[in-house]
């Protein structure tokens, strides 16, 4: 059985790396990396979408980074208990025209207990913004 440490029931540290390791897996931007963090039946809602299986979640993040060039993205521990963890998130990206979006919301995980996330629940805002306001950029 495949397994994801760290594990439940999470402590202050081991939320602060579950954390950590999603945010690192996302910037990649390789959807079949992201995709084995998560059970293989995981259950998502992602702003307006649901998605349910790895299969779904690759194709779902292979056509999210097809249009949102340039993202990158920061995550922070927001709560914790047992098998839960709740984030708030930042991220910023350009569309095909150029124009840059920070998006901003908050997810809440549920994690089995392999440490592979089950559940990702997604609220998202996204806020048209202009090149010489961005946060995030790549340390060259």
């Amino acid at each position: 059985m495949e397994s994801r440490p760290p594990l439940p029931p999470f402590t202050l540290e081991s939320a602060l790396q579950k954390v950590q390791a999603a945010e690192d897996a996302w910037n990649s931007r390789d959807p079949v990396r992201v995709s084995l963090a998560y059970t293989p039946d995981t259950e998502w809602r992602n702003r307006a979408d649901f998605v349910n299986g790895r299969e779904q979640v690759v194709e779902f993040l292979s056509r999210k980074w097809e249009r949102e060039h340039d993202y990158r993205l920061k995550k922070q521990l927001w709560a914790f208990m047992d098998n839960r963890i709740a984030v708030r998130f930042e991220y910023e990206w350009h569309d095909a025209a150029g124009q840059w979006f920070r998006s901003h919301g908050n997810e809440n995980w549920e994690f089995a207990q392999n440490g592979l996330m089950q559940r990702r629940y997604a609220s998202i805002n996204d806020q048209p913004i202009a090149e010489s306001e961005r946060k995030f950029r790549w340390e060259r």
